[in-house]
């Protein structure tokens, strides 16, 4: 068994049984004119983790381990959006208006795709997710207990909201979960950080947090 060097606690690795989440890494988060720069956010603090993402994604394709992508996104008739989550602040748009790529976070609009950069190849698992955890209204419990899934490595974004809620949920199902933290981004540095420390303590009451380095360093091991 490897083990990844991390933070509160090295994370020992069963290649076995372990999985990437690639959490929405979408238009509408990290270019401009979608969701993300609607609500008035730098797009570009987003967009410099593309290449770590990349490169873990990378690694867990040589090492022939599950990759999973989410993409927050809802139906085109906007039936699974709550008004709560639709009328929230005041954006220049909301969620189901028309933007520069299309109706904004709505299945298959070019803004709810993929970044070209991190696009999912082969077999490798996508989920649409109408709230913020990737296990709410979906089926990647089903899809993680099928490939005998128990430790997961999380990325994306945004760190305090998305990926933060699908590592809670996961850690209350039972995996072992370790954020990348080079890999995760928010549009609020702070934010990011305080998240970090909130999952990683009381001997990581959520999970761990390692380096992008450090995870790859333990499936080549």
């Amino acid at each position: 068994m490897a083990v990844i060097k991390a933070h509160p606690f090295d994370f020992p690795c069963d290649n076995k049984h372990l999985a990437l989440i690639v959490i929405d890494m979408q238009r509408d988060f990290v270019e401009e004119g979608g969701f993300g720069a609607s609500l008035g956010n730098d797009v570009s603090r987003l967009r410099a983790i593309i290449p770590t993402v990349a490169r873990l994604i990378d690694g867990f394709r040589a090492a022939g381990l599950p990759v999973v992508h989410t993409r927050e996104c809802h139906r085109p008739d906007l039936s699974d959006l709550p008004v709560s989550k639709r009328d929230r602040g005041a954006p220049s748009l909301r969620i189901g208006d028309p933007g520069p790529m299309g109706r904004l976070l709505v299945a298959g609009e070019p803004g709810a795709e993929i970044i070209p950069e991190l696009s999912p190849i082969g077999d490798e698992v996508v989920i649409d997710k109408p709230g913020k955890g990737a296990f709410y209204a979906t089926d990647l419990q089903d899809i993680l207990k099928a490939r005998d899934v128990r430790q997961l490595v999380f990325a994306g974004v945004t760190t305090e909201v998305c990926v933060q809620t699908t590592m809670r949920e996961a850690n209350d199902r039972g995996y072992d979960g370790i954020l990348a933290t080079d890999a995760t981004e928010s549009y609020f540095a702070a934010f990011r950080d305080a998240t970090i420390a909130m999952i990683t303590a009381q001997g990581g009451i959520v999970g761990c947090a390692a380096e992008t380095d450090h995870i790859l360093e333990a499936l080549n091991g």
